[in-house]
């Protein structure tokens, strides 16, 4: 079976949900964590930032691409099988129900609670006398002194005002005298960018009655818009913000150097294509209609919104010391080998150890990497990037081990969307401290993440490995569930040496006998499991599948897992984000059960497990099932094969579909039900896996090398 054959039997239908309505069924789930209240309540604030982060990239990135296709030809169009203008139709009204959500949990649920707290949210500064002189202190030394306005003349389609990308501006109403303030055709306009950043969203005050009180930056600029307008009637003043197209569209660009292509990117981005114009929805009508003329937009651009826009800024909301309406800091759970082995590479080398972040910290493998870069032994290490934290200790241990005369070959993705140029710095970094750095493949994106260090022990090498489902990254590991594989086994270690050729050129028809790699062998791998299950329901054998992943999109994929559930294959899954397959449908997908899980953590780990005849087949991976990671990445599947860590991959998989707090159903009509019959007790699978992690936290066994087949 070819790498990119289509299934050869055909499903009559699929009971297919479209990708983008079920992303933003998974945002609402978001927004289902700030309607909850066991959630605490500053936790449920920051959900809502998640909320509005999440949909300024889903614009950014989804719906630009979907307005792309209107520019094509329809012809064209309809051979892609996709209806652009329909589903955009369908995003919008999705987007305007979801957003008055959000405007109705903010006003009506978040802040009367936060006021019981007594932190008061004021909306109105002028009506608390107070705090006046501190507002005004404050404007006048930090505010006006950084303050763009503009104005908003008519203007010709070459000169019209621009508005930078994710920026929130105030549009300001203007008269010479008041009467013209309802005069039409008498009012001017001027556009106030918020500057925020460099200053902060959120102005603390204290309150005459020891409360504390919050004030928005876009308050205080409206409170003393008189000033910044002498000899003016300043009337209201409305929030305004572009979204703008944020793909990179390499593609036709692969004809020259594929890194001065990325930086031409990056600096077109912020003057993208307008992707949403968002607005305050009680904005008067000629106010919107003279924006959309004078900015050039399309009716389609225009999205309601509320008094505040850029949200996602509530993440920094003022927190006044009240930890106990926070979730609570968890120490991270020791780990019973590598927290006490006095070699890291003895600890290995004794059996494969599994990190479960974040209840793991991630110094196990920033160690693992220092230890590389310090050991005499060491000849050579090597690494993948996609993202990386602003200062990563990941990337200062290669600075090191290259200072200390290693050999050291990073391979930076530089088409990781919006960290392009942190990945570019970095990689000039390396290169000034002699490490070798490779950059993209053109064509496709490598999303694996694996290091490798090769030591010489004896008169052999001796290759360690680390196989993980995240990413190198010491800070998102706090808050993204992955695991992590350190391993000393030979057959995986040679594959991985076997890739990092491929990636440095060396090796262009790779093979593998461990791992299974996107585009090479994985596709038909995963192919050929699903069919061999089928074939064993079909024959009267125990079969199964059981999944973790972000993302299930891929149409071949999709189809085989309708076709194994025909045959009687019972598939259960924990598909955190897009799930384009409906489970549950009669006659197509009955053996099919998906659930997606939103807690405190973003769940990012992808486990695969098949029965395998009994052989009960596991694999962690950086894939998602979707047709980008299975034909268009560079994508690391690796088996687990040690038992021990077997057993605990089982038992992760376990709490995840045992999960009846934070478990909602996926079902056709994206209802975001909460599994809540699954058992008789309450289990919520983020607490239950931390619990069950400071159980075996105990030491193990002195170590012993062990020998690997």
């Amino acid at each position: 079976m070819s790498e990119e054959s289509p299934v050869e039997e055909s499903a009559d239908e699929v009971p297919w949900i479209d990708r983008e309505l079920s992303w933003l069924r998974f945002n609402a789930r978001v927004l289902q964590e700030t309607a909850d209240p066991t959630v605490p309540l500053l936790e449920r604030l920051a959900f809502l930032s998640i909320f509005s982060s999440n949909l300024d990239e889903f614009f950014r990135v989804r719906v630009a691409s979907l307005r792309s296709l209107l520019r094509l030809k329809k012809r064209r169009v309809r051979a892609l099988g996709i209806r652009p203008a329909k589903l955009l139709r369908q995003i919008h009204t999705t987007v305007v129900a979801q957003q008055e959500e959000f405007g109705r949990l903010f006003r009506e649920v978040i802040l009367p609670a936060l006021e019981e707290e007594g932190i008061i949210l004021i909306p109105d500064p002028a009506t608390v006398p107070k705090i006046l002189p501190e507002l005004e202190t404050f404007f006048t030394h930090r505010i006006e002194p950084i303050l763009e306005i503009r104005d908003l003349p008519e203007a010709a389609e070459d000169d019209r005002p621009f508005l930078d990308d994710r920026i929130c501006y105030l549009v300001v109403e203007l008269g010479n005298r008041p009467d013209d303030l309802v005069t039409p055709g008498e009012v001017d306009y001027s556009i106030i960018r918020v500057p925020s950043p460099p200053l902060p969203r959120f102005v603390p005050v204290e309150l005459s009655d020891g409360r504390h009180g919050v004030v928005f930056i876009d308050d205080i600029i409206r409170l003393y818009a008189g000033r910044l307008f002498p000899g003016r009637e300043v009337g209201g003043s409305w929030a305004v913000k572009m979204t703008r197209d944020a793909e990179l569209y390499l593609d036709d660009e692969f004809d020259v150097e594929l890194v001065e292509a990325i930086r031409r990117s990056i600096r077109k981005r912020s003057t993208g294509t307008p992707s949403r114009f968002l607005y305050d929805m009680h904005a008067p009508f000629p106010l919107v209609a003279t924006l959309r003329e004078r900015l050039g937009l399309a009716e389609e651009d225009l999205v309601p919104g509320g008094r505040y826009h850029n949200l996602h800024d509530l993440r920094s909301f003022p927190r006044f010391g009240r930890d106990d309406l926070a979730f609570p800091t968890d120490a991270p759970v020791s780990h019973p080998v590598l927290d006490r082995a006095d070699c890291v590479f003895e600890a290995i080398a004794a059996g494969d150890q599994l990190l479960h972040f974040p209840y793991h910290s991630f110094k196990h493998v920033v160690e693992f990497l220092e230890a590389a870069a310090d050991d005499p032994l060491v000849q050579s290490i090597h690494l993948t990037v996609y993202r990386v934290a602003a200062e990563s200790e990941v990337l200062h241990s290669m600075i090191r081990a290259g200072r200390a005369g290693k050999r050291v070959q990073v391979f930076f993705e530089v088409q990781a969307r919006f960290d392009e140029a942190s990945n570019l710095e970095w990689a000039r970094r390396l290169e000034g401290e002699g490490v070798e750095v490779e950059y993209s493949i053109p064509g496709l994106k490598v999303h694996a993440k694996t290091a490798l260090v090769v030591r010489r022990e004896g008169d052999s090498d001796r290759h360690y490995s680390y196989l993980g489902t995240g990413n190198f990254n010491e800070v998102t590991s706090r808050f993204y569930t992955d695991l992590g594989l350190l391993t000393a086994h030979p057959g995986m270690g040679r594959d991985v040496a076997t890739l990092f050729r491929h990636l440095a050129g060396e090796e262009p028809n790779p093979k593998f006998d461990f791992l299974l790699v996107a585009p090479f062998t994985l596709r038909a791998q995963l192919a050929a499991r699903i069919s061999a299950e089928m074939t064993a329901a079909m024959a009267g054998h125990d079969s199964g599948i059981e999944l973790k992943l972000n993302a299930l999109e891929d149409e071949d994929i999709i189809r085989r897992l309708v076709l194994a559930s025909q045959a009687g294959v019972p598939v259960r899954g924990v598909i955190r984000g897009i799930c384009c397959l409906a489970p549950g449908v009669e006659g197509q997908t009955e053996t099919v059960e998906f659930t997606s899980i939103v807690d405190r953590y973003l769940e990012h780990a992808r486990v695969y497990r098949f029965h395998a005849d009994g052989k009960d087949e596991l694999f962690l991976a950086s894939a998602d099932w979707m047709t980008r990671n299975l034909s268009r990445r560079i994508e690391v599947v690796f088996p687990v094969l040690d038992p021990a860590i077997a057993d605990q991959v089982r038992h992760v998989m376990q709490i995840q579909l045992d999960d009846n707090v934070k478990a909602r159903r996926i079902d056709f009509e994206g209802s975001n039900a909460y599994a809540t019959e699954s058992a008789a007790s309450e289990s919520a699978a983020q607490a239950a896996h931390r619990t069950w992690l400071l159980g075996l936290s105990a030491p193990h066994s002195p170590i012993e090398p062990q020998h690997h087949d």
